[in-house]
């Protein structure tokens, strides 16, 4: 069996932080809408992703040793990482409006994701299917975790699992109203699925990385306070 990701020290770090977070039960039983590729155009994967070296690593080695199979998706990015903010990130290119939802919030660059296909599939995770792998096997685990949030402890407390959300996104600033509760995965939905269903899938994968069981804990707690209701 292989493993979940291509980034066993990673996979290490965020069950250590897993483990011992607090769920922000409130904000799982916000609806989301479920993710459609085709009228969002990937709209969270507009500006690429920060990359730990453990991830730049593993993407360039793929990236060598699949070379031949990118070709075949019509993919041919000789260098697509880069640096910017100390760090390595994945490359941008300029976006058209017809790779661009119809409703991309201003305030985001019009740019997309050097890994995002005609049809705006990640390459990467397209190659990971047709090895077998889990889909999200060389995924950045930041891209496959959104609209997700581990926020660090604060002033000796617990990480929270949680989600951002507009007048309290991290990446909020001036001009900026923030990223996660921007785009359409991350922006509540009436009368979508409750959070903790539409994002079953990562929670999932999370729940794997860990060894502990976050959907059982978000859907327990959910129904405890529907009984309480009820009574």
């Amino acid at each position: 069996m292989h493993p979940l990701t291509a980034y066993p020290g990673l996979e290490k770090e965020l069950a250590r932080q897993l483990r011992e977070a607090e769920l922000d039960h409130e904000v799982f039983s916000l609806p989301l809408k479920v993710c459609e590729l085709s009228r969002c155009r990937a709209t969270c994967c507009h500006d690429g992703a920060l990359l730990e070296p453990e991830e730049s690593r593993a993407i360039r080695e793929v990236m060598t040793a699949r070379r031949g199979l990118l070709a075949s998706y019509g993919w041919d990015h000789p260098d697509p990482l880069t640096h910017g903010g100390g760090r390595e990130r994945t490359v941008t290119l300029p976006a058209g409006l017809s790779e661009l939802a119809e409703e991309f919030p201003a305030h985001f660059p019009k740019t997309r994701c050097v890994f995002l296909d005609a049809e705006h599939r990640c390459v990467l995770q397209r190659l990971a299917v047709d090895d077998g792998r889990h889909p999200w096997f060389w995924k950045p685990v930041s891209c496959w975790m959104h609209p997700l949030l581990l926020r660090p402890r604060e002033r000796g407390g617990r990480p929270v699992l949680t989600l951002a959300q507009a007048g309290n996104d991290p990446a909020a600033g001036p001009d900026y109203p923030g990223f996660g509760s921007q785009t359409p995965c991350g922006m509540v939905c009436e009368g979508g699925p409750p959070a903790r269903v539409t994002l079953h899938m990562e929670l999932e994968c999370l729940s794997v990385i860990s060894g502990r069981d976050l959907v059982g804990e978000l859907t327990r707690a959910a129904e405890e306070e529907s009984w309480g209701i009820q009574r």
